[in-house]
């Protein structure tokens, strides 16, 4: 009974220590999302370089896309923006911006400036698609599958790391099961 005593807070403080151990062996960026391997959320919001011209969630369907969520004012955008242009260039798959809580004429001036890897940019000025698909900072990325179904999501800026390692051959991967590839 006398060793029970010493054991018990040992065993408890072990597990504390084992639980600390693990949570600091986890990256920050991967931020679990409720959303992987669940539809798209349905969305019709006009491109932002033509009021008017509307895309939908389903025109998407049959093709594997990414969605990068961007905003003229993000500083992290800036950092993350020449690797999209030069990621674009592959021509891997269509990538789709969405100009989040911006101003159209400077989601326009931006891209102009730094140079556009979208296939098309929608404006969600008020930011109810972001919200939809769960965004809580930009840049965010979200790569939809041939079925509309999200199979991946960035949480902050792209490395070349995480293009190489994670995106380029999960979207081979997609692409091939879809048939594309």
């Amino acid at each position: 009974m006398k060793y029970l005593k010493f054991l018990l807070p040992l065993a408890i403080f072990l597990g504390l220590v084992g639980f600390l151990m693990k949570g600091l062996s986890l990256d920050p960026r991967e931020v679990p999302s409720p959303l992987i391997n669940k539809p798209a959320p349905a969305f019709a919001l006009d491109q932002l370089d033509k009021p008017g011209a509307v895309i939908k969630r389903d025109d998407m369907l049959g093709k594997v896309w990414l969605l990068n969520v961007f905003a003229s004012w993000c500083v992290a955008c800036r950092e993350e923006h020449p690797l999209l242009v030069e990621f674009s260039r592959m021509k891997l798959l269509p990538i789709y911006g969405l100009n989040y809580k911006d101003e159209r004429m400077a989601g326009m001036k931006w891209l102009s400036t730094f140079g556009n890897p979208y296939e098309a940019s929608l404006y969600d000025r008020d930011g109810r698609v972001g919200i939809d698909f769960g965004v809580y900072g930009v840049p965010e990325s979200f790569l939809i599958d041939a079925k509309g179904v999200i199979r991946y999501k960035q949480i902050g800026p792209f490395t070349p790391e995480a293009i190489e390692t994670k995106l380029i051959p999960l979207v081979k991967q997609l692409q091939k099961e879809a048939g594309n590839g």
